[in-house]
């Protein structure tokens, strides 16, 4: 499979490279600017674009079995999440290519309540707001669109560097939690449950969720 994968240098990118490598995919990784891709490996393509461009996603799409945004913007500017999303969606609509989206887990509801999700959650630290409702909107648009093919997988509560064990649970519009009662996953394995959904699509045109 050609993937393209739109913020391929951050967190949450780096580990969907590695997976798609591991599984001999043919991995593009699209960057804004060439110097951040040093780090990067010799087997994976670079392509200059931004997932802002409706242009630049139409054209790279166009190369590719599907296309993956793990993008996150920087604080302060949380709101541009929507608009990419929207480009994001426009640009493969034009090349009829599907989209893998990372995105929030902010719209996700807690288990056991009364359709509370975190976003309004009490618990939520007052820094994490502006991204949180970026996150949920970024979901409205997807669910909004009539023609592309999208997928839009939610973190759990908690994601961090860790161990590639492979196992993880699914989960639709509910947070993931553990008999503990905690939702967390390491990135490693994040990447494992994208890479399955983009080999065996079990969730097209929906969001799913994922946490050991």
């Amino acid at each position: 499979m050609r993937i393209a994968i739109f913020g391929a240098t951050g967190q949450v990118g780096s580990r969907i490279v590695a997976e798609a490598l591991r599984r001999s995919h043919a991995v593009t990784a699209v960057v804004r600017d060439a110097a951040r891709s040093s780090d990067l490996s010799p087997a994976v393509r670079v392509d200059l674009g931004d997932a802002s461009s409706v242009r630049d996603v139409a054209r790279i799409s166009r190369d590719h079995d599907l296309v993956v945004s793990a993008t996150r913007p920087p604080a302060g500017r949380e709101g541009e999440l929507v608009e990419t999303a929207r480009s994001l969606l426009s640009g493969i609509r034009a090349s009829d290519v599907r989209l893998l989206l990372v995105g929030g887990a902010a719209s996700l509801t807690i288990p056991g309540g009364d359709g509370t999700v975190l976003e309004d959650d009490r618990l939520v630290p007052d820094a994490w707001r502006a991204i949180a409702k970026a996150c949920a909107d970024q979901l409205e648009v997807c669910r909004a669109e009539e023609v592309a093919d999208w997928t839009y997988l939610s973190p759990p509560a908690l994601i961090e560097p860790g161990a590639r064990t492979g196992d993880y649970r699914l989960g639709s519009d509910e947070l993931v939690v553990d008999a503990n009662g905690e939702s967390k996953i390491s990135y490693e394995d994040f990447a494992v449950a994208l890479i399955d959904e983009a080999e065996q699509p079990r969730h097209r045109r929906t969001r799913f969720t994922v946490a050991h």
